[in-house]
C-alpha cells in the first residue's frame, strides 16, 4: 500500500492584497427590482433562493423598481437622508476630535449609514436594539441627543453613562438601545433572550440583533441561532457584511457556507440578504422581518452586503491589509449618493439643496462640539466623580461596596 499523502491545511485568502487592483468580481449582484417579495408568513424552506440573491429597489438610473419599492414617501427619503448626512458630518467631527486627543478612540460608519439608519425608522417605540459599535445611526435615526453622544465620547462631566463604558458604546434603553458590549458577539444571544422574555411575558415588543461579518465566526452566533429556531424568538437578526473584520476579510468567517444568510438555512430560518447601500432596500426587508417577528412567526436572519469604506477603528491602519482604491471599486456604491439621486431624480432634490442641507447640518454639529466640550474633554476635563462608579451597579449597594467607596474617600 503506498504511503498516504500528508494533509494540507487551507487557509482562505482574499482576492486581492495591498498594491493589488481592486476584485469584487465573486460579488454576484441581484438586478434591481428582480428579487421577488414572498408573503410575510411565507415557509423558511420556500425561500431558500432569498439567501443567495441580493434584494435591491434602486436601479442604475436612480429609480425605486420591484416588489419591494413603494414603500416610503418623499418626506420620509428626504428624513432619512438627512439622518445619513448627520451620521457621516458627525463621524468627521468626532475622529477630528480624536486625532486631537480630545477623546480616546472613535470608530466611523462611512460607506454603511444606511443599514442603521433605514431599519431604525421601521420599529416601533420599546423595540430593543442588541447593537455593535458601528450601529450609531439607530439613535441619530431615533431622536436620541446628539449633546448626549458626545459627552459619552468625550467621557466628560456630562457622560450620561459616568466614564464607564469606552467611547462610541453607548447605552439608552429609552431608546431602544442595549448597551454595547466590547466582548464581540455577546449581543446576538442576549437579544434572543430579551425577545424570549418579551414573548413570555405577553408583550407587544420585539428584540434586534446585530453582529459583523467577522463576529459570525464566535460561538454565540451558533448559539444565539439555536435559541431564536427552537423557540421561534420575536427577532431580527442582522449580520453587517462589510468585507472586512479588523484585519481579517469575510471568507475568515464565512467560511465554505457561500453566504452569511446561508448560515440561517440550517437552522431552519427565513434568511434575506439586501443592498446594505441601499436606503430603500434596508427598510423594505427590515419591514418584512419586523413584521413577521410581530406577527409570532419567528426570527429572521439578515445579511447586509455593505462595504466599510474607513479603518475599523482609529486604531486600525486598512492599508496594510486592502488596496487603498478598493472602496472606490466596490460596485454597490455609496448609500448617501444614491439616495441622494433618487430624489433628484423624483424632482423633490437638487444638488443645491443638498450642499446647503450638508453646510446646515455640519454648522448644528459643530454647535452641540462646543457645547459638549465646554463641558470637558478626555484630556482637559472635567470628568465625572470617581463616586460614580459605584452608583447603577446593583440596586441596593451591598457592604462591600459601601466600605471601598468609604475607604476611598468618596
Amino acid at each position: 500500500m503506498p504511503d498516504p499523502r500528508p494533509l494540507s491545511f487551507q487557509v482562505p485568502a482574499p482576492a486581492v492584497r495591498p498594491g493589488g487592483t481592486p476584485d469584487f468580481s465573486d460579488v454576484r449582484i441581484s438586478r434591481a427590482g428582480e428579487v421577488r417579495r414572498p408573503e410575510v408568513d411565507a415557509a423558511p424552506e420556500d425561500i431558500r433562493d432569498l439567501a443567495y440573491e441580493i434584494i435591491r429597489v434602486l436601479d442604475r438610473e436612480s429609480e425605486a423598481v420591484g416588489p419591494w419599492a413603494g414603500l416610503l414617501g418623499d418626506d420620509e427619503l428626504l428624513t432619512g437622508l438627512r439622518h445619513m448626512l448627520t451620521l457621516r458630518a458627525f463621524d468627521a467631527r468626532m475622529q477630528m476630535a480624536q486625532r486631537q486627543g480630545k477623546t480616546s478612540f472613535y470608530m466611523q460608519h462611512m460607506g454603511e449609514e444606511a443599514v442603521s439608519c433605514a431599519f431604525r425608522v421601521a420599529l416601533e417605540p420599546g423595540d430593543m436594539n442588541f447593537p455593535t459599535y458601528r450601529q450609531a445611526g439607530l439613535l441619530i435615526a431615533g431622536g436620541y441627543p446628539m449633546l448626549d453622544m458626545m459627552c459619552q465620547i468625550y467621557s466628560n462631566e456630562l457622560d450620561p453613562l459616568k466614564g464607564r463604558q469606552l467611547p462610541v458604546m453607548y447605552s439608552s434603553r429609552e431608546h431602544g438601545f442595549f448597551s454595547i458590549s466590547g466582548n464581540l458577539a455577546t449581543q446576538f444571544i442576549q437579544a434572543v433572550g430579551w425577545a424570549m422574555a418579551s414573548a413570555m411575558k405577553r408583550d407587544t415588543r420585539i428584540a434586534v440583533g446585530w453582529i459583523g461579518d467577522g463576529s459570525t465566526a464566535e460561538s454565540d452566533f451558533h448559539a444565539a441561532l439555536v435559541f431564536a429556531s427552537t423557540y421561534k424568538a420575536p427577532v431580527v437578526l442582522n449580520i453587517v457584511n462589510n468585507q472586512w473584520a479588523i484585519s481579517t476579510f469575510q471568507g475568515i468567517a464565512r467560511g465554505g457556507s457561500g453566504t452569511f444568510a446561508a448560515r440561517g438555512l440550517g437552522f431552519g430560518l427565513p434568511a434575506l440578504r439586501v443592498d446594505g447601500n441601499d436606503y430603500l432596500a434596508v427598510h423594505a426587508v427590515a419591514k418584512w422581518a419586523i413584521e413577521r417577528a410581530r406577527r409570532n412567526l419567528g426570527p429572521t436572519l439578515v445579511e447586509y452586503v455593505t462595504y466599510r469604506v474607513g479603518a475599523h477603528s482609529t486604531s486600525d491602519d486598512p492599508s496594510a491589509y486592502r488596496p487603498k482604491t478598493e472602496s472606490d471599486a466596490w460596485p454597490l456604491g455609496d448609500p448617501v449618493l444614491r439616495l441622494k439621486n433618487h430624489l433628484i431624480r423624483r424632482g423633490v432634490w437638487s444638488e443645491e439643496r443638498h450642499k446647503q442641507a450638508e453646510a446646515e447640518i455640519l454648522a448644528d454639529i459643530i454647535a452641540v462640539q462646543k457645547e459638549a466640550e465646554r463641558h470637558g474633554t478626555l484630556h482637559s476635563g472635567p470628568h465625572p466623580s470617581a463616586r460614580d462608579m459605584f452608583e447603577g451597579v446593583y440596586e441596593q449597594m451591598p457592604p462591600h461596596l459601601r466600605r471601598q467607596r468609604q475607604q476611598g474617600g468618596i
